[in-house]
């Protein structure tokens, strides 16, 4: 029976990050993924500021920004204002259009460099749970296979076989109305090669994939209430493209065309003893602004250094694991209400429909109601709950941005330089005095990197310890005029964990 401290169903996005993070911090990691062969006809093409900022945490942002095409702006359900990314404090300022099967290429490349397994054409068939393991039956052409793990991430999409075999209700609305996405190549190149355009005649998206072929959304408010599965003509699609532009646009072939729908679902639970939920397994929703994709990674990026965690350090194991449901559920449920928010505005094409697009476009031209909305759509803004007990910071829980920080020496560094080991990084100002000896030795046994350096961003004055989680966001801060620095150092042991090796898995 093969043996895995974890076990990922799905070699999604999701998946393929999780494993990532596993096998960085030593975790052994195994993937199966039901299909032999990655699908190239993937929907998602986005990636927005906060995921660039989580590859480039671990020093591979570049690997992606070498594939994409890049772009200054996002997009808000298809209105005319822009959101302005550029108006973010972030490194990544963009929208990174990379079709879905690159970012997956990507991220395989990077966890069987860490030394994760992944196997493919294994379909998970049954799955049971104990207090000490989880048993997982795979079968591959080879045959019947029984798999053993300490914890399993389900990352295998909106159909979900380990939710429904955890027993994890999936409450929701089905499918009301439905869009065509698809892959195209044009007899000739459209006038303008990126198209956007919405009006009673209903939406259209068309984003250039390489030198012919163009990714092609519509909604046609002549045929958006097909069910997803009644397959897409060509003359619908052409039809389509006339009434909406008033031009022909001639298709040479198609590379692919589906229907999509606008369901939208979410996970009770994002946890289930031994058994963990992410990405399209853990909500779905109509695909506006490319969120979904996202928001998978950075559930992942989220479960993945606990889990790591979890496996080293038994007593804090529960805690330490329901805190994956607390954080990233709520980010689920923002999402789906985002994501509801645009799609009513996408596919209403009465008068009233029209009149909501241009008060919400006018809107989106004031700076404060854009930056809000670029920092939802980007991910930039999502912050979590403080751990009880770690103060009352207004920093903490808050997304970290890559602050620049100086050396006693004078020589300049990054925090993301800082993050590559996926460890907790503790910063402490060289004018804040000299952290307990216990406390530094308490640090080198959790694993936490503990460097002194003066922190040059604005708005971080006056702080003189900063502790950042693997996943960049703040666990905890001491400030200047903290009267008891016994109890903030107390805040500080809250999170420190066990090192590599120091325990017992569990």
């Amino acid at each position: 029976m093969k043996k895995a401290d974890v076990i990922i169903v799905g070699g999604g996005p999701a998946g393929l990050m999780a494993a990532c993070e596993l096998a960085l911090a030593g975790v052994d990691a195994l993937v199966l993924e039901r299909r032999t062969e990655r699908v190239r006809n993937s929907r998602a093409l986005t990636l927005h500021p906060r995921s660039l900022e989580l590859m480039a945490m671990r020093g591979i942002a570049d690997r992606f920004l070498a594939r994409g095409q890049t772009l200054p702006t996002g997009h808000y359900a298809n209105l005319e204002t822009r959101l302005r990314f550029d108006a973010l404090e972030t490194d990544y300022p963009l929208t990174l259009l990379i079709p879905q099967f690159v970012t997956e290429e990507l991220l395989e490349q990077r966890a069987r460099e860490l030394g994760a397994a992944i196997w493919r054409g294994h379909e998970v068939t049954g799955l049971t749970q104990d207090a000490q393991a989880v048993h997982v039956h795979s079968h591959s052409r080879d045959g019947a296979m029984l798999l053993e793990a300490r914890y399993v991430i389900g990352a295998d999409g909106a159909r979900s076989f380990v939710r429904r075999q955890s027993g994890i209700p999936f409450p929701g609305t089905d499918t009301a109305s439905t869009g065509i996405l698809g892959d195209i190549v044009p007899e000739e190149p459209p006038e303008h090669p990126f198209l956007s355009m919405t009006n009673k005649h209903g939406l259209l998206l068309m984003v250039p994939l390489g030198k012919e072929t163009y990714r092609f959304a519509m909604i046609d408010p002549l045929h958006q209430h097909l069910p997803a599965d009644v397959p897409v003509t060509l003359e619908e699609l052409q039809g389509g493209i006339e009434r909406i532009t008033g031009k022909t646009l001639r298709i040479r072939s198609t590379v692919w065309l589906s229907r999509y729908g606008d369901a939208n679902r979410q996970a009770e639970i994002y946890r289930a003893g031994r058994v963990f939920l992410a990405g399209d397994s853990a909500h779905i929703h109509f695909p506006a602004g490319g969120q979904g994709l996202n928001v998978g990674l950075q559930d992942a990026f989220n479960l993945g250094w606990k889990l790591a965690a979890a496996l080293r350090d038994d007593a804090k194991a529960d805690w330490l694991l329901d805190s994956y449901h607390a954080e990233r559920h709520e980010a689920g449920r923002q999402l789906l209400a985002d994501t509801r928010a645009q799609g009513q505005l996408m596919t209403d094409f009465s008068e009233t429909g029209t009149a909501l697009r241009q008060l919400v476009s006018r809107l989106l031209s004031f700076p404060d109601a854009n930056r809000s909305i670029a920092e939802q759509v980007g991910a930039t803004g999502i912050a979590y709950q403080p751990l009880p007990g770690t103060g009352t910071n207004p920093w903490i829980g808050r997304r970290c941005p890559n602050l620049r920080l100086v050396l006693p020496d004078g020589a300049p560094l990054t925090l993301y330089q800082l993050m590559h080991g996926g460890q907790f990084v503790l910063i402490h100002h060289p004018g804040a005095g000299s952290l307990p000896e216990d406390l530094l030795e308490s640090c080198a046994d959790s694993h936490i990197h503990v460097i002194t350096a003066k922190i040059e961003d604005a708005g971080m004055e006056g702080i003189e310890a900063l502790l950042v989680r693997p996943d960049g966001h703040i666990a905890w801060v001491m400030a200047q005029g903290d009267t008891s620095a016994e109890d903030w150092y107390q805040g500080l042991r809250a999170w420190m964990l066990s090192a590599p090796g120091s325990k017992a898995r569990v």
